[in-house]
């Protein structure tokens, strides 16, 4: 390993998580908070639930109740007045039903006076769920959606309509009391409607919508489900006031300022990058290749969200893959690195962040006896980069907005 390289590496990584932690943001958002005649409860849904509804907690002082719902491993203490939950994600469990469930009981029967705050971050899907369907059917529709390929949008415009809570249903269930909605934002272009499947925020996509891509899919419904893909969403809410806190470009930028300090050009080629995980990892190795006589140490960055379309059975994630794809393509290269993030800190249904490779990874594979194509086949970059050291890890990060990856050269 190149350990000069690496080590930049992780202080890029570093530096664009810390530029994207949720609490000043959720801080910013409730400065001006002035509580109403009636109760303040709070709901925070998502990977950064629990980070955010601290931040919120010691900003305004007090709640009247609360319930988070975040991920395993992710609550970090007690906060006043809250009740946490820890749940399922990428696919839904029953404590992901049960703590919705007693979200929905905090907020029945409140006033025009009351007031909800409702902090949301992505992997609330999975998170924050109340099926119309059986937890099973939910369970092996959202395995299917993972496993074919189809991307968040097209996920959530299917989950929207087999759920209580989503496409805008959790703002209904608020009501007549306003929802203060502060959103971190895991989806590109930040569409509100998608973040999370949209709670508290009206629905764009359709039926018709719905039913093409079960369509194009080929995905397994009961005729149950199949009934509720003709149930549409709200298309308007009027208790309802959101606000964005952070999103994917924030991240990019902030790995830009940090190469630049480390003595790269940086060049951001998108902040949109929606393709196969293994393709923007060949892509980038590409673009090293092209740029690797010019003598200038420079970093090109690309922020988004990639997929993995699953062909085998092994453990991994995107940005592990992504990783993982582009060693052959920088092998040898002098000062050549690739390497991707999942804001999060965790990267698929892995403890692992991300994943890092440079020009001395194929060799190091070949010491271990890894083939990476095979690898690749199998979607088992996670027991392959921990062979060689390629594993990025830092803990659940308390923030979701996306991921990034940097390719440096020189």
């Amino acid at each position: 390993m190149d350990i000069l390289t690496r080590k930049n590496a992780d202080a890029i990584v570093k530096a664009s998580l810390q530029a994207v932690l949720p609490d000043e943001a959720v801080q910013r958002a409730l400065k001006d908070y002035k509580p109403g005649k009636g109760k303040t409860l709070l709901v925070a849904a998502g990977k950064a639930a629990w980070q955010m509804a601290k931040a919120a907690v010691d900003t305004i002082g007090s709640v009247d109740g609360g319930v988070v719902v975040t991920k395993y491993e992710h609550v970090m203490g007690e906060i006043p007045g809250v009740v946490c939950y820890e749940a399922g994600h990428p696919v839904p469990d029953e404590n992901s039903f049960k703590a919705t469930a007693a979200a929905l009981d905090l907020v029945k029967d409140l006033t025009a006076d009351d007031t909800v705050l409702f902090l949301l971050s992505g992997g609330g899907s999975a998170l924050f769920e109340q099926p119309l369907v059986s937890g099973e059917e939910l369970q092996d529709i959202t395995k299917q959606l993972l496993a074919c390929g189809a991307d968040i949008v097209e996920m959530n415009t299917i989950r929207k309509r087999l759920s209580a809570v989503k496409g805008g249903r959790f703002a209904q269930a608020c009501a007549p009391a306003h929802v203060r909605s502060i959103v971190l934002s895991d989806i590109i272009g930040d569409p509100l409607d998608m973040i999370a499947s949209g709670p508290a925020y009206p629905d764009s996509s359709t039926c018709a919508q719905a039913k093409e891509i079960v369509s194009r899919y080929g995905l397994r419904f009961s005729e149950e489900a199949k009934t509720l893909l003709d149930n549409e969403t709200p298309k308007s809410l009027d208790n309802v006031t959101t606000m964005i806190t952070g999103s994917v470009r924030e991240l990019c930028a902030a790995a830009a300022v940090k190469c630049e300090e480390l003595g790269y050009e940086p060049i951001l080629l998108t902040d949109q990058l929606t393709c196969e995980a293994r393709e923007a990892g060949s892509f980038l190795a590409g673009i090293l290749r092209t740029h690797a006589g010019d003598g200038r140490k420079l970093a090109y960055i690309a922020g988004g969200e990639t997929v993995v379309h699953l062909t085998g059975k092994g453990l991994g994630g995107r940005n592990q893959e992504l990783a993982i794809a582009a060693a052959p393509g920088i092998a040898g290269m002098p000062g050549a690195a690739v390497f991707s993030v999942g804001s999060d800190g965790t990267d698929g249904p892995t403890d692992a962040a991300g994943g890092y490779v440079d020009a001395e990874t194929m060799e190091a594979f070949a010491a271990k006896g890894i083939d990476v194509f095979a690898v690749l086949k199998d979607n088992d970059a996670y027991h392959a980069l921990k062979e060689v050291d390629g594993l990025i890890m830092t803990g659940p990060t308390g923030t979701n907005v996306n991921d990034v990856a940097v390719a440096l050269i020189g």
